[in-house]
């Protein structure tokens, strides 16, 4: 049977959907462990997914990278002393800074170590808890196909903290860079600031406009702390419950980051709205 070019072109696109379809429907959660070379070789947890991998420090117990299917690093963190916004600051939740420590962060000069613990090993679902050295802080990760949940599960008596992301859209802070937020449907340029609270449901998404994709951050409860945004000449700076340097969350709450394959507004509002369904 001799097939037309039609015929063929269909064939072809009709494969091309199917392996697209494989690679976005994977439900898998792969655990394994080694250094993160980009961050100046710290051991990481190494949690992949179809959507991205995350590079979780295992004395810090914070992000230090998380890579696109491209293998882009929306982080960029390095741990190099001195360098500041262009490394040692990146992360991401860089929860407890100067309150009762300095936790929750990929190792730095300032960061103290916590203690981690693997809960759920699953195909797809990973649970890391991390302890803070002087046991007054609790941290736990969980990594699920489509996203990761950070959640501060102990509070230190008396004390605040934040929760950031620290970073560089699609590998590199530039003028192409922008977010979009809760706040409104409009696109803004990355050196515009935000200063005050999301509304319900409280998130911010980064893009650039030379990618397909944009990172997300969701804060699953919604409050009147504010939530600011500022960016820096190498990275961004998302707060939430964090002002100045100012910080206000003292009770349990869940923050998720992840990516979407999508830079329209209305697909990323609607799967961030799924994602607090769940």
């Amino acid at each position: 049977m001799t097939l037309n070019l039609k015929t063929w072109n269909f064939l072809i696109w009709l494969l091309m959907s199917l392996h697209l379809f494989a690679q976005n429907t994977d439900t898998t959660v792969q655990l394994t462990s080694g250094p993160d070379e980009s961050a100046g070789g710290a051991e990481s947890y190494i949690i992949t997914t179809a959507l991205a991998t995350y590079y979780l420090d295992k004395s810090g117990g914070g992000l230090s990278s998380m890579t696109d299917k491209d293998g882009v690093d929306w982080i960029g963190f390095h741990n190099k002393k001195g360098s500041g916004h262009k490394g040692e600051y990146r992360g991401f939740p860089n929860a407890i800074h100067k309150q009762d420590g300095d936790y929750f962060h990929a190792m730095n000069s300032g960061t103290e170590p916590s203690h981690a613990m693997v809960d759920i090993e699953q195909a797809s679902h990973i649970r890391i808890t991390f302890t803070s050295e002087n046991k007054q802080w609790e941290g736990q990760w969980d990594f699920y196909p489509e996203r990761c949940d950070f959640t501060m599960t102990k509070i230190s008596k008396g004390y605040h903290y934040w929760v950031q992301y620290e970073g560089v859209p699609n590998g590199t802070m530039d003028t192409t860079d922008f977010w979009y937020a809760s706040a409104d449907t409009k696109k803004h340029p990355v050196e515009e600031p935000f200063l005050g609270d999301l509304p319900e449901p409280e998130w911010m998404a980064f893009g650039d406009k030379q990618a397909t994709r944009i990172l997300y951050l969701l804060h699953h409860e919604n409050d009147e702390h504010p939530d600011n945004y500022v960016s820096r000449p190498d990275m961004t700076v998302l707060g939430f419950g964090r002002q100045d340097k100012d910080k206000f969350l003292d009770t349990v709450q869940t923050f998720s980051i992840g990516f979407i394959e999508s830079t329209d507004y209305a697909v990323i509002s609607e799967t961030i709205n799924k994602t607090l369904e769940k």
